[in-house]
């Protein structure tokens, strides 16, 4: 380590501070560089005339993570050429942790490159020892596809639940109905967004007889659609369940819901097209990670692509508990003497993504009958009285990412335990 160089970056989007020390705390230079290859490569020619001067055999360099504006300095740096020589290795750190070691500088003075200062510090003091180094962009592409989805599902599922507001003033009885008595089973299927669509009030469909709206319900559900006539009924039950406005009202309502009808078909043809290049991106990327994920009854193209862009690499994790701090499903422990807490909070430093895949992964596969995750949910379910669904959930999760862990490790794809039996009964 006293032969080393330690560089902490204080990244931001028009420049980056670079300071530079030994292992004596002597600072070479803390000086701001644009956030460009340009910039990187005058740090470097810096770097080089410190080697001129004195010896080093090796170069750790650290960094907040903060988001894309890390990216590219992270990857310039780590596969230069010349820093290379020198067994460089970059790292980018949990803005927590960054905050928290900060924390115990008391008489540092608010100034410019003091949290340069402070992450190449971080790296002198060998708190890098546990992290996994930055190993380039091999998976930046699939992880972008993934996150997009994920951002599109949650605007969609926001859009889905403003139109309501609007659908229960102008039809409060496909609202207020039990999900039973309902003549649509997709509120936001292709037959019920055309009565939204084309009738500008519930009184509009009313007027209408019998064999019209079974006329209208055959055509825009494209004969896909069975017992006409009790939908026909339903649809009637609906219309006297709701409450009338102005008509003057209507047309302005009606306009606000024809928007955000559009928008989930939209959202919902973009997924489509984000679906067929996840898969084509996961599958020229690492295509037995991606089935090993696969073989999992309960996980889908989806939430295997997700979770293979997440943990990218199964070698940056020796063990599966450092992959679960990653992803959150990790429990802090509470012990002081002979007390030691039931009570433990999960990890807030986490990758928000990784956990909504593998706790989206475990519900699925519950919903399967894996028998793997669906005995240990049922076990974990009756084991309290509050909260018993999360829990169950949470914590087949973490049993979830044990599996994922030994099967991406072992490169193997998952047996039921029956099947191995067999096998090695020779039958």
């Amino acid at each position: 380590m006293q032969n080393c160089l330690f560089i902490g970056v204080d990244v931001a989007l028009k420049g980056n501070q670079f300071c530079v020390m030994n292992f004596d705390q002597h600072i070479y230079f803390n000086l701001k560089f644009p956030n460009n290859p340009e910039g990187n490569n005058m740090v470097i020619n810096k770097i080089k005339d410190i080697e001129e001067k004195f010896f080093f055999e090796k170069i750790i360099i650290v960094m907040e993570s903060t988001g894309v504006y890390s990216f590219h300095p992270a990857c310039y740096l780590s596969s230069n050429e010349y820093l290379n020589n020198f067994h460089t290795e970059v790292y980018q750190i949990n803005a927590c942790d960054f905050d928290k070691y900060k924390k115990s500088f008391h008489d540092l003075e608010k100034e410019d490159g003091i949290d340069a200062y402070i992450l190449a510090d971080y790296a002198r003091v060998g708190r890098t020892k546990s992290l996994y180094p930055f190993k380039g962009s091999q998976y930046i592409a699939l992880q972008r596809l993934t996150r997009q989805r994920y951002h599109i599902c949650k605007e969609l599922i926001r859009e889905k639940t403003y139109i309501l507001n609007n659908l229960y003033l102008s039809f409060s009885g496909l609202i207020s109905l039990d999900k039973n008595d309902l003549p649509f089973s997709n509120l936001f299927g292709a037959t019920s967004s055309a009565f939204l669509e084309e009738f500008e009030s519930p009184d509009q469909i009313a007027e209408s007889s019998v064999e019209e709206l079974i006329n209208f319900i055959s055509e825009k559900s494209k004969n896909h659609s069975s017992n006409l006539d009790d939908k026909v009924n339903a649809l009637n039950k609906a219309i006297n369940a709701s409450y009338r406005l102005d008509q003057t009202a209507y047309e302005p309502i009606n306009i606000a819901i024809a928007c955000s009808l559009n928008t989930i078909k939209f959202y919902q043809q973009q997924l489509k097209n984000i679906d067929k290049t996840i898969l084509k991106t996961a599958l020229g990327l690492d295509s037995n990670t991606y089935h090993t994920l696969l073989s999992i009854r309960g996980i889908g193209k989806v939430y295997a692509a997700g979770i293979m862009a997440e943990i990218g690499n199964i070698d940056r994790f020796s063990h599966n508990s450092k992959l679960a701090k990653y992803s959150g499903l990790y429990w802090k422990r509470n012990q002081s003497g002979e007390f030691d807490s039931q009570d433990k909070k999960s990890s807030k430093k986490s990758n928000k993504y990784l956990r909504y895949y593998l706790v989206e992964a475990a519900a699925s596969c519950v919903r399967q009958n894996f028998p793997f995750l669906k005995e240990y949910y049922n076990v974990k379910y009756k084991e309290v009285t509050k909260h018993q669904h999360k829990r169950a959930l949470v914590l087949s999760a973490r049993k979830l990412e044990r599996l994922i862990f030994g099967l991406l490790r072992k490169n193997q794809y998952y047996k039921p335990i029956d099947s191995v039996q067999i096998s090695k009964n020779g039958s």
